[in-house]
């Protein structure tokens, strides 16, 4: 298969477009400002090619912060793009669409991935298309969009989550996902007084949760919201670590960027050595994979802000372009099969 980017810093989609030929499949990769204007223009140029799109930023070895991009598929996949409605309330009622899209495809575990673009509700959602995609071992990459919009093929919507599956007829598929992060001394907390709704963790070990991080890390409210670059909570999964970012104050408490339930247990994090981290996550693919089509890759906003303000993104870009045809998007949050995690990085490689 082969991988294409096209972008335009400008916002022309037609400019951005010249970089594709014959797609089999394309994601886009928009502003708030031309979202719409650019579903539809995408659509006029490639009537019929399977599409998802969503608000955010996009890369190669160059970012595109504000403009478009487009990211395409072609010579040897196959793809099938759909969406699930009503996401922050019932996305299961259209879960049809993707189990027909899997036989469509001829899915399997070894060359076919998911990829998706949400507009929010995110545990739900790769709840539900887990159902499916669980039962015959498919992976998933994606993440979360600006501004509560999503589209496939041509149309946008809201409350939804934009999915294609994509399958590899000349290799394999695998997914990653990166932490760069480590625990913190050993605290362990306990939340309590949380708000499942509003991200909320009013509580930890039954002290005020914005007390209890603010005194470990002897920082003020006005420097908890950097202060999350460094040190995010983690919630262990097994032998992994979902990390939760922290959005805001919220009087006592903390609002976050994931959910966190009553009774679960956290863990403080630190940032680690970043670049020996991605040194070793591009070994690790090269060693699985010494031969690559392609990696679409999905940066979380923090650690963008992170790398950018270290002077390591441009950087970081030339890293992973070492792999050979390396692209993605920052999103609001990484899916990594069926979980929602903050300040990651999650990727797919491509035989």
């Amino acid at each position: 298969m082969k991988q294409a980017f096209g972008m335009s810093r400008s916002g022309s989609l037609r400019e951005a477009a010249r970089a594709l030929c014959t797609p089999q499949f394309i994601m886009l990769l928009s502003n708030q400002r031309q979202f719409e204007q650019h579903v539809h223009e995408l659509e006029e140029l490639y009537p019929g090619v399977p599409s998802i799109g969503c608000i955010g930023m996009s890369y190669d070895n160059r970012i595109v912060e504000d403009g478009v991009g487009l990211i395409a598929f072609s010579d040897g996949v196959s793809a099938a793009a759909n969406v699930l409605e009503q996401v922050s309330t019932m996305p299961v009622k259209y879960i049809s669409r993707l189990e027909q899209d899997v036989q469509k495809v001829g899915a399997s575990d070894r060359d076919t991935v998911c990829i998706d673009f949400c507009s929010g509700n995110d545990a739900c959602v790769l709840t539900t298309l887990h159902t499916v995609l669980g039962r015959r071992g498919i992976s998933l990459v994606g993440g979360t969009g600006d501004a509560g919009k999503v589209s496939a093929n041509g149309r946008v919507y809201e409350d939804a989550v934009a999915y294609a599956l994509v399958r590899n007829h000349n290799g394999r598929v695998k997914t990653y996902k990166e932490n760069i992060y480590h625990q913190l001394g050993n605290h362990r907390f306990i939340a309590s007084q949380t708000d499942r709704s509003r991200y909320i963790i009013g509580a930890l070990n039954g002290k005020p949760a914005k007390q209890v991080y603010e005194s470990i890390l002897h920082v003020n409210d006005q420097q908890i919201l950097t202060q999350t670059f460094q040190n995010p909570f983690g919630k262990i999964n097994g032998n992994d670590v979902c990390i939760i970012s922290i959005k805001e104050v919220e009087g006592n408490a903390l609002a976050c960027f994931r959910q966190v339930n009553d009774s679960d247990v956290l863990i403080l994090l630190e940032l680690g050595d970043y670049r020996a981290i991605t040194k070793q996550t591009i070994r690790q693919i090269c060693q699985d994979f010494p031969r690559r089509s392609a990696v679409f890759s999905v940066n979380c906003l923090f650690r963008y802000k992170l790398f950018s303000e270290q002077g390591y993104m441009q950087e970081y870009l030339q890293e992973m372009g070492g792999l050979g045809s390396h692209t993605g998007f920052v999103g609001y949050g990484e899916h990594y099969n069926n979980r929602f995690v903050n300040q990651s990085m999650t990727c797919v490689v491509f035989e």
